[in-house]
């Protein structure tokens, strides 16, 4: 049988406020230019794969600054989760299976109604 755990509401909100931190951080970062700096495109072939990139011209000081932001709100989430109290209730055997139980605490399939 599975082991359940009773999580903190703030340990649990904390947590989700991390994956969509994260997820917000992921699309920011593939809307983006490659290069933060303005940079000319290049195309090697020399390698075991071809690497090309079109020339990019940089990032934004508000782009820079709303990507520090989410890292920084990231980081601090991370702390936040990894340090909380909760953890020294866990037994050392269970923290891993506790961890993971969290990470997916949130994730709930739910069926989508049929249309008629």
């Amino acid at each position: 049988m599975a082991t359940t755990y009773d999580f903190p509401g703030d340990l649990l909100a904390g947590q989700e406020e991390l994956h969509q931190v994260r997820a917000e951080l992921s699309a920011l970062l593939k809307r983006l230019p490659w290069s933060v700096e303005p940079l000319d495109g290049f195309s090697d072939d020399n390698g075991w794969r071809k690497v090309e990139r079109p020339a990019s011209p940089g990032w934004t000081s508000d782009e820079q600054a709303e990507v520090e932001k989410l890292r920084q709100r990231e980081h601090e989430l991370a702390v936040f989760v990894s340090g909380h109290r909760f953890w020294t209730e866990v037994a050392t055997p269970e923290r891993v299976d506790a961890r993971m139980k969290l990470k997916h605490a949130g994730d709930t399939v739910t069926a989508e109604p049929e249309s008629p």
